[in-house]
């Protein structure tokens, strides 16, 4: 009985190295064939093989982990303030990934409403805004000891919450998204115009045409 059980280890062992060596050679080939090209999508193959060894490397520990900042309206209107600002770049205020940014990076951001992200436990979804992933445009948003991290944590909830925006949040996000130079100027210039001050927006205006 102790062979067999052993022979049987041996064969699945070998199947799946094999298997990894497989998929390795695979991916290899395609990123040969299309270069270091941010364009492509990635293959289902090669989005299946990641997402095994991001929820492998996350310690079971922390997979399990409940989150432990209760969930109330002050935290919900912080967390949403907090991904306008920080998130909605790559992911988009509602989550969706169309962005500039999140388009055309490699992988590109994932639409966080669906059930590819919704189905992660909440501490894999800690674990990946406090660490970030390699290899990808996400990065570490977490500082010091992840106990501490309830920042991060207050995002998961809001995370969940994605797929139930409301427009009137949406709303509200918008006013708080991150504002490059551009749209600060462009701002002030409104602002110049409904005071009555023409001639100033007009130049301002007038500047971002040249």
């Amino acid at each position: 009985m102790a062979v067999a059980m052993r022979t049987k280890l041996i064969v699945l062992i070998i199947v799946l190295v094999l298997g990894a060596i497989s998929a390795v050679g695979w991916m290899g080939y395609q990123l040969f064939s299309t270069g270091f090209s941010a364009k492509p999508e990635p293959h289902a193959l090669e989005i299946l093989v990641a997402r095994q060894i991001r929820h492998l490397a996350i310690p079971l520990e922390q997979r399990n982990a409940p989150n432990p900042i209760p969930l109330n309206p002050d935290v919900m209107k912080e967390s949403l303030a907090h991904f306008a600002d920080h998130c909605a770049t790559c992911h988009a205020n509602d989550g969706s990934g169309q962005t500039p940014i999140g388009k055309n990076v490699y992988p590109k951001a994932p639409d966080l409403r669906l059930a590819d992200t919704q189905s992660m436990s909440d501490g894999e979804i800690f674990w990946v805004i406090h660490n970030g992933i390699r290899f990808t445009a996400m990065p570490a948003w977490g500082e010091g000891d992840p106990a501490e991290d309830k920042d991060s944590w207050k995002l998961v909830h809001f995370i969940r919450h994605l797929p139930k925006l409301t427009p009137e949040e949406l709303n509200q996000m918008k006013a708080l998204n991150r504002k490059t130079k551009k749209d600060l100027e462009e701002e002030a210039a409104h602002g110049q115009f409904l005071q009555g001050n023409d001639a100033a927006a007009a130049r301002t205006d007038s500047g971002h045409h040249h």
